[in-house]
């Protein structure tokens, strides 16, 4: 097994090899952020297209709800990266404590958005009410999806630690942070 810096297979890579975590993460990354900026271009496109109907829409929207998920989902990188500098400083107890921490914010965020959810499906704003739900139901439904996976994958990296898995977890949940802060401006806020 080599260390980091020494020669090893991960050098075939390139830049990816010096990235933290395993470069198979980052091309999942790579994969998946061109995946939501195709569903943010369409949101974009949809809303020049029909302004009228996205404002509309949006302000049915809760803004609030969607400002505290993004603090949340801030904080919750916060506690997974300060789990990463535990695991490299061998502290595993207080590792697990601050990956207990992203997984219970995350947890949260999913809560805020089932109550965001369960207000706009009773006021009769479903995914085939017009082209706005339908893509805030699918950019911000495949983002909870999103949440859930990272919960699932930090809970594993938890369990069977080393520095690699943690710095790789981390970087998906970083993703998911990335991912929203750019989704809560474009889907709640941009008029």
């Amino acid at each position: 097994m080599t260390q980091r810096g020494e020669t090893s297979l991960d050098e075939g890579w390139g830049p990816l090899s010096q990235l933290p975590g395993n470069p198979m993460i980052w091309l999942l990354i790579i994969s998946e952020i061109a995946v939501f900026g195709a569903g943010f271009a369409g949101f974009v496109i949809s809303f020049l297209i029909d302004p009228q109907t996205f404002t509309t829409s949006q302000d049915t929207l809760n803004r609030l709800d969607g400002a505290i998920n993004t603090m949340v989902l801030i904080t919750s990188g916060l506690f997974a990266a300060l789990a990463v500098r535990e695991e490299a400083d061998g502290r595993t107890a207080r590792m697990r404590a601050f990956i207990a921490l992203a997984i219970l914010t995350g947890i949260v965020f999913l809560a805020v958005k089932y109550v965001e959810y369960s207000t706009e499906i009773a006021y009769g704003h479903l995914m085939g009410t017009n082209n706005f739900y339908t893509l805030y139901y699918l950019l911000t439904g495949f983002h909870a999806l999103h949440v859930v996976l990272g919960i699932v994958i930090l809970a594993i990296v938890a369990w069977k630690h080393s520095l690699d898995n943690l710095e790789t977890g981390a970087a998906f949940w970083h993703m998911v942070d990335l991912i929203w802060v750019i989704l809560f401006p474009v889907v709640y806020l941009m008029r």
